[in-house]
């Protein structure tokens, strides 16, 4: 286990100004763990912070698709705090609309965020992690990563590509002592789903009524759902902390039980195409 026992723990956290991301933060410094918190607004995330002690804390105002200023930020993280011991790969936000509605820009932005963006940080911090020979890398994937639901195509887009990236990169560097996580939350009571964190098409196409009575009902659901984002944090933590999570570590027992129904529902998609698969082979002559 690479996590550090002996001094204070840094952890580089992407996306960090609410949720998640915020919670984490703050149960970080609470233990004494130095954290480079990156955000699209510095002013936001100090405002968050409320009095919390900043001491340990190095904010980092950045845009993750500026791949010169992703490595500016790991720099600054090294020369500040030494090692980098924990990347949380965490900035996103939701998008629901049918895949008709959703515009080229609207895909170039979700994936400049949950992929382009997070490799730009895979690609700063591996060199380093490589020579120390530890580190952990978290990625926040999410059940939609998982399953799909109509109406969330773009989300999902970013989230299976997210999934792919990450279990490569676990087979790739676990050589060089280095771990890998996917945490796959459900739904938590953050502001994931509230307009400012979840983007909507700015025009629809009629035909779509059920993804627009969906769409009322996801901003509705604040307040209701099941997860509780300190507890989540509390298990991010865990995770780095004992170093014994599976690759997939879903979070919430609805996330587990969606999991499962996929599950039974690709294992009954699997049997049903067999026959026609196996029609595919090159005939083998004993």
């Amino acid at each position: 286990m690479s996590y550090p026992t002996t001094r204070p723990a840094t952890w580089f956290v992407t996306g960090t100004s609410r949720g998640l991301g915020l919670e984490l933060v703050k149960q970080l410094l609470d233990r004494g763990d130095n954290v480079a918190a990156t955000t699209r607004s510095a002013e936001r995330l100090d405002a968050a912070l409320g009095s919390v002690d900043r001491a340990r804390l190095l904010p980092l105002e950045l845009n993750l698709a500026d791949e010169p200023a992703v490595a500016a930020a790991i720099r600054s993280t090294t020369d500040r705090f030494g090692a980098i011991d924990v990347v949380v790969n965490n900035a996103g936000y939701g998008f629901l609309a049918a895949i008709e509605e959703v515009t080229d820009a609207d895909v170039r932005q979700m994936f400049d965020v949950q992929i382009f963006g997070l490799w730009n940080v895979l690609r700063a911090v591996l060199p380093s992690l490589r020579a120390q020979r530890s580190g952990h890398i978290i990625n926040i994937s999410s059940i939609l990563g998982l399953t799909s639901f109509p109406g969330w195509g773009l989300y999902c887009a970013g989230k299976y590509a997210l999934e792919g990236l990450t279990e490569s990169l676990a087979a790739e560097v676990g050589d060089f002592g280095v771990q890998v996580n996917l945490v796959e939350p459900g739904y938590m009571q953050t502001d994931f789903l509230r307009t400012h964190s979840l983007g909507l098409p700015p025009t629809t196409v009629s035909g779509y009524e059920s993804i627009r009575e969906m769409t009322e009902a996801h901003l509705a659901m604040p307040g209701t759902q099941l997860g509780d984002p300190v507890r989540a944090a509390t298990a991010i933590i865990e995770v780095a902390v004992s170093g014994k999570a599976p690759l997939h570590q879903l979070l919430g027992s609805d996330s587990y039980s969606l999991v499962k129904a996929r599950i039974d529902a690709l294992t009954s998609d699997v049997e049903a195409g067999r026959e026609l698969a196996y029609t595919t082979d090159i005939p083998q002559h004993s």
